[in-house]
């Protein structure tokens, strides 16, 4: 670390970095610098090192599937290549014999443990198809875990059910549900979201039903999507928002920032976004993230999907700890025909061992399952 001091001396950040190498917490205004300079390099060994202070040289990540159970969507995001309206001759929603085959078959060929399940706002699905399906996973899968539905899917549920989200994450709980992805957050910011998604759950909201979760002890992961209209400022607001709730209830396992890829979308149509934000912002918000959430979120994900295989391996040297999934099976961001959407087991595990990492097979809940 001697070299690094004499840059952290050197450098107009060096006052933010050198609290975090002593462990203290960033406030807004240090996150709002970050966001601003340009020494991404720097933040990435500082944040690098804080990383394997805590995780060593081993990279986690999870053998799964993303279950896109259906397409059908009212939400209509600007950013969304995907969804399909209702009756529309493409649209599909998976039978409960169809979601079993697709367990099954990833289950016999890559033993996975965890079905990612997503999907659009479909107003026709009550509660039920979701416990029937959960159901059958846990009774039928029982080493696949069921992480599930968006705050705003909980949300879209409770108004069909005429329900709150609190009975709906109780009910679908009872039924096999282990814990939430992300999705939906975007960024927590509501005057970004009346452009992006003006039909979906406000920033308050995906906050309450986080929180509700949290408090039925379901965990989650956070997320980030940037790179649209977004600010700085709305960023440093984002991030904030997710850190004040976990102080409270310490429910997130996992944050994920991610870039966002405009192809084949109403934002690229209407030339809000014409094209990403390429792989240096991913860094630097890699970076960032390990930063800001140091101490108090551990698990940071390197965001394959979006960057490709490359850009994931020097994320895991920016501060990402977990490589994500294997991810068999996703449509949403392949619509935007950005790149390939899948990785086996083995292809995560070489790309791992590449730049001098273990490579550590996990669980739903972030649990080592084998040294690879």
């Amino acid at each position: 670390m001697s070299q690094t001091t004499e840059q952290i001396n050197r450098s107009d950040i060096g006052d933010i970095l050198e609290n975090s190498l002593n462990g203290n917490r960033l406030g807004p205004a240090d996150c709002l610098r970050l966001l601003e300079s340009d020494d991404v390099h720097l933040m990435g060994l500082v944040s690098g090192h804080l990383t394997r202070k805590q995780f060593g040289k081993k990279v986690s990540f999870v053998n799964n599937i993303i279950l896109n159970y259906t397409n059908v969507c009212i939400t209509d995001c600007k950013f969304c290549a995907f969804y399909r309206s209702p009756g529309s001759d493409d649209a599909y929603t998976l039978s409960l014999d169809q979601i079993e085959s697709r367990v099954k078959t990833a289950w016999d060929m890559f033993k996975i443990r965890q079905v990612l399940i997503q999907g659009g706002h479909n107003p026709n699905l009550k509660i039920e198809y979701y416990e029937n399906a959960f159901k059958m996973i846990r009774q039928k899968f029982p080493e696949v875990g069921v992480h599930g539905l968006s705050a705003s899917e909980i949300d879209m549920i409770s108004r069909i059910e005429k329900s709150s989200t609190k009975e709906v994450l109780s009910r679908l709980k009872e039924s096999g549900l282990q814990s939430i992805p992300g999705a939906g957050a975007e960024i927590l910011v509501d005057s970004v979201k009346d452009v992006i998604s003006p039909k979906k759950i406000s920033s308050a909201d995906w906050i309450r039903i986080m929180d509700e979760a949290h408090s039925l002890d379901i965990p989650a992961s956070a997320t980030m999507m940037y790179g649209h209209v977004e600010n700085n400022d709305d960023i440093v607001d984002h991030f904030f928002k997710i850190v004040k709730l976990q102080e409270k209830t310490s429910g997130f396992m996992a944050f994920i920032p991610w870039n966002f890829e405009p192809n084949n979308t109403l934002m690229q149509e209407e030339k809000l976004v014409e094209y990403g934000t390429g792989g240096t912002q991913l860094l630097k918000m890699i970076a960032i993230s390990r930063l800001v959430f140091n101490g108090l979120i551990p698990h940071i994900q390197s965001s394959w999907l979006t960057n490709g295989v490359g850009m994931a391996q020097l994320a895991l040297q920016y501060g990402a700890n977990d490589f994500g999934g294997t991810l068999i099976g996703e449509e949403v961001v392949s619509c935007t025909g950005s790149r390939s959407t899948e990785l086996t087991g083995k292809l995560i595990v070489d790309a791992i061992h590449q730049i001098g990492y273990q490579a550590e097979e996990r669980d739903n809940f972030y649990n080592p399952i084998a040294l690879l």
